[in-house]
């Protein structure tokens, strides 16, 4: 079982920027992927970034060039960075991760909101 907590949502005027923070229980080291996703109101979640625990990322076109996935495996921790945020940026941000022996693990969630 793997616990994820997630930090570092919040209000913030289009075109700021956000760095999210996801702590693990278990070294990241452990956890085949790790990845952010997000979920709006009356929409379906939707991945946003992921990261493999050899570091390769893999982002959704509508954040790329914008958002930055990175692990501090000392810290056990995930971050998403988040610059130029959108109105369309809004939503309830989820940390996940993913074992290939025992499945995915799904974080509290945190809300980011973005004004225009």
């Amino acid at each position: 079982q793997v616990q994820l907590v997630e930090s570092g949502g919040g209000l913030v005027q289009a075109g700021g920027s956000l760095r999210l923070s996801c702590a693990a229980s278990e070294a990241i080291v452990r956890i085949h992927v790790m990845g952010w996703y997000r979920q709006a109101p009356g929409n379906q979640r939707e991945l946003v970034a992921t990261i493999t625990n050899a570091g390769y990322s893999n982002y959704a076109s509508s954040v790329k060039g914008r958002f930055t996935i990175s692990i501090d495996n000392a810290e056990n921790t995930v971050y998403l960075q988040m610059n130029s945020l959108k109105p369309e940026d809004t939503a309830v941000y989820y940390c996940n991760a993913h074992k290939i022996a025992t499945g995915s693990y799904w974080g509290q969630g945190t809300q980011v909101t973005v004004s225009s």
